[in-house]
């Protein structure tokens, strides 16, 4: 035993087991696309981690990038007109 995982149970601190941590990286392949097919044995946590990272950031990427068109298309609008006021319903 680690001597870290030996001090947390000392100090009566609960850790994570490794049957739990297998199990939340086996849920957080299903969530990413790239890896979403391939077998759970065949893939690494650590590359469950990476591809996870990685699919957060285009995630953000793409947020912004959607924030940006949204603005663009807002201030192309005239504040008072139909389209305004649907776009504006859509966002509450």
């Amino acid at each position: 035993m680690s001597s870290r995982r030996s001090r947390s149970r000392q100090s009566g601190v609960s850790r994570i087991t490794d049957d739990q941590i297998t199990d939340l990286v086996s849920k957080l392949q299903q969530l990413i696309p790239e890896l979403r097919g391939r077998r759970s044995d065949k893939v690494s946590a650590s590359k469950v981690l990476q591809e996870t990272c990685n699919y957060i950031r285009s995630l953000h990427r793409e947020v912004d990038d959607l924030s940006d068109r949204l603005s663009q298309l807002l201030a192309s609008l005239d504040t008072d007109s139909d389209q305004a006021a649907i776009i504006r319903s859509l966002l509450m």
